[in-house]
């Protein structure tokens, strides 16, 4: 009697091992040279195999295709920034909320290591893959905790204001990227994402103080 067929598993390998991880991590170090040296219309699987220096099974091991690769690099290059905001607020525990809200500002702004193609690359496939709110969501829910102390100074966010400030940074931020701004890591780019938001926050005080 013939064996009953055992269920294909579907699941990709997790890095679990060291190196596993470093596989991993030379893959999307190699799709996101391959992004900034040609965009979206060179981005192969076999060239990032090729730019990372393994084999195209092995790249197939842990993404299924291009469009899960560049799903990585979105979600990678978004929890870098906010490690990079969570550790430049922690080094203005102290400081006024300006400078809280700039160091903010700064990390986000300054993803993607200052390569503009692949950010750009990055951008178009994740509002093709309508990504964008799940992207958004670790921005939304790192103001709404900032919100929620007291401390910060930053003031109590309602649900909604959390929605609007959130989406007015970031929407203003990705259209700079999408339209390749040449301001878009310039002083005066930033100062005016630090106003806004600043303007916002003061607005929402003035309004809760009456």
């Amino acid at each position: 009697m013939a064996k009953a067929s055992q269920p294909i598993d579907k699941k990709r390998r997790k890095p679990h091992q060291a190196r596993a991880a470093a596989t991993v991590a030379a893959i999307l170090e190699g799709a996101a040279q391959v992004l900034e040296a040609g965009g979206l219309a060179a981005f192969t699987t076999n060239a990032v195999a090729e730019r990372a220096g393994v084999s195209i099974g092995t790249l197939y091991q842990y993404f299924a295709d291009k469009n899960a690769l560049l799903r990585a690099i979105a979600e990678r290059e978004m929890a870098q920034a906010l490690t990079a905001v969570a550790a430049a607020l922690r080094g203005e525990s102290e400081g006024t909320v300006e400078s809280r809200v700039r160091a903010m500002v700064r990390a986000i702004v300054n993803a993607f290591h200052g390569r503009q193609r692949a950010r750009k690359a990055v951008v178009q496939a994740v509002l093709a893959q309508g990504l964008a709110i799940e992207m958004m969501a670790p921005v939304a829910s790192f103001i709404a905790a900032e919100g929620a102390e007291p401390r910060r100074g930053l003031g109590q966010l309602s649900r909604e204001q959390v929605f609007v400030l959130s989406r007015a940074l970031m929407g203003t931020i990705r259209a700079a990227v999408l339209e390749e701004q040449p301001f878009f890591k310039s002083a005066a780019f930033e100062d005016e994402l630090v106003r806004l938001v600043l303007s916002y926050l003061n607005g929402v005080r003035q309004l809760d103080a009456e």
